[in-house]
């Protein structure tokens, strides 16, 4: 596992290395969209919902030098604020950092050498030690592939397979459909299900009843749950980015998902449907036409993600029906920043009797 040491870490004068925060927004997006694959993950908009989730406080780091430049948008935890740490390490002081929900970790342009990716890293972990954060955990993005220049800076673990669906034409993607979700559809259509689009308010409160519905007959955990302010920044924040599809039948709304959007991409973002309608397949009609849209709008791939905890489970075998060719992986990374005060924080936790040691929890002191 990559671990930041003194003998490795020096300052570097080539680069310069800034961490911009979202109240510059507008500097903030700016430095992303001069990546030419960013994606919605990284704009300043789609952090601020998780921010008021409770999962940290955004930032985005910004490296250039003299023919390099790279971003990395994560969340900064404080420590402290784990309940397992309370009482027991002062406020402000100790912090991680984590990918936001989704999908991310570096990017990066230029001349992609291995003195560049270690000019990177030894000033990256400089910044991370000057601020206090102890470890860091990336969910790279599968589209991008992006994990796959990291190998120096990260411990990277290829989890699983999930599901993109290429836009070129209506024609590829009703082509990469299974022939069984082809007839779904047809059956869906033929029945009367219709499907909508749009991003009034309204509509976004309908959402929150289907979704927490939908979460109750899941018994999903309390993280999956999200409040009223959440949605209205995913409203007003993603205001370009963001889109509620809908399928009506009988006048009824019966299945809808929050779609996001940005530089030639969309993701399946959150999604919920009523359990009476599951045999109309509504969700199915509804990912159909939604890739559709994007192939209409010059979209160029729909991600449908994978299985929970990146398993091939029924969840990923669903969303396998919308491409049987999807050759997208999804991989993780690991970076232990200090590794003095990592320990301190195991040792912190070893003497709990519910601690496991020998998790693979990352980070540890975590798990």
């Amino acid at each position: 596992m990559p671990v930041a040491t003194e003998s490795n870490v020096s300052v570097i004068p080539e680069g310069n290395l800034s961490v911009i925060t979202t109240s510059e927004d507008e500097k903030w997006d700016e430095i992303v969209k001069s990546f030419k694959d960013y994606d919605v993950y990284y704009l300043s908009g789609y952090t601020k919902a998780f921010a008021i989730h409770g999962d940290g406080e955004p930032a985005l780091f910004y490296y250039e030098g003299k023919d390099f430049k790279a971003i990395n948008v994560v969340m900064i935890r404080d420590i402290a604020s784990d309940v397992r740490f309370s009482d027991k390490l002062p406020e402000n002081t100790y912090y991680d950092i984590t990918t936001p929900y989704g999908y991310g970790g570096f990017l990066i342009e230029g001349k992609v050498t291995q003195d560049n990716l270690l000019k990177l890293n030894e000033e990256y972990i400089l910044k991370c030690r000057e601020k206090g954060i102890i470890s860091e955990f990336v969910r790279f993005h599968p589209v991008l592939n992006n994990s796959e220049v990291m190998e120096e800076l990260y411990d990277i673990t290829k989890l699983g397979r999930t599901i993109t669906v290429e836009l070129s034409s209506k024609a590829q993607i009703w082509s990469g459909i299974t022939s069984k979700n082809r007839n779904v559809i047809r059956k869906a259509i033929k029945s009367g299900v219709s499907i909508y689009w749009g991003r009034d308010s309204k509509l976004f409160e309908e959402f929150i009843d289907l979704y927490n519905a939908t979460m109750d007959k899941d018994n999903a955990k309390d993280y999956y749950y999200f409040n009223k302010d959440f949605y209205e920044s995913v409203l007003n924040d993603l205001k370009y980015n963001s889109m509620v599809f809908y399928a009506l039948y009988e006048g009824r709304v019966i299945a809808m998902s929050i779609i996001l959007f940005s530089n030639q991409q969309i993701h399946y973002h959150l999604s919920a449907s009523d359990r009476n309608y599951q045999h109309l397949a509504p969700t199915n009609l509804l990912l159909y036409e939604a890739a559709c849209w994007g192939s209409e709008n010059g979209y160029k791939t729909f991600h449908l993600g994978g299985g929970l905890s990146s398993k091939e489970d029924s969840l990923y075998k669903f969303k396998k029906v919308f491409n049987k060719n999807s050759d997208t992986t999804f991989s993780i990374g690991t970076k232990i920043i200090n590794e003095e005060k990592y320990r301190d924080l195991v040792e912190l936790r070893s003497a709990e009797t519910d601690f496991d040691e020998s998790t693979s929890f990352f980070p540890l002191y975590r798990g």
